[in-house]
């Protein structure tokens, strides 16, 4: 089982998210070239290893998380806000 620490509402069970996909992409500006998009959307490295990932806290708080997941073993090694805005209030208590 995986086990998530989400900042707003603690460690919870991987079923209360959904998975988000690759959170390392940049994705291009939206006038890029078709190709740029191709890039993004559609080729991915499958890697063996630590990933970086979004998930959502479908049944909790709704929040986006950029966390750091092993692919070979689930371990969980960060667990971040996926916005800058939202972690600022985190941070502040609020």
């Amino acid at each position: 089982m995986i086990r998530i620490r989400c900042p707003f509402c603690g460690e919870r069970d991987h079923s209360e998210f959904s998975y988000g996909g690759d959170g390392s992409i940049d994705y291009p500006a939206l006038d890029a070239p078709v190709d740029d998009w191709v890039e993004a959307v559609y080729q991915r490295e499958n890697i063996r290893g630590v990933q970086t990932e979004t998930w959502q806290h479908t049944s909790g708080c709704r929040q986006w998380l950029l966390v750091e997941r092993d692919t070979m073993t689930h371990e969980i090694h960060s667990v971040r806000m996926a916005h800058e805005g939202v972690a600022t209030l985190v941070e502040a208590g609020k």
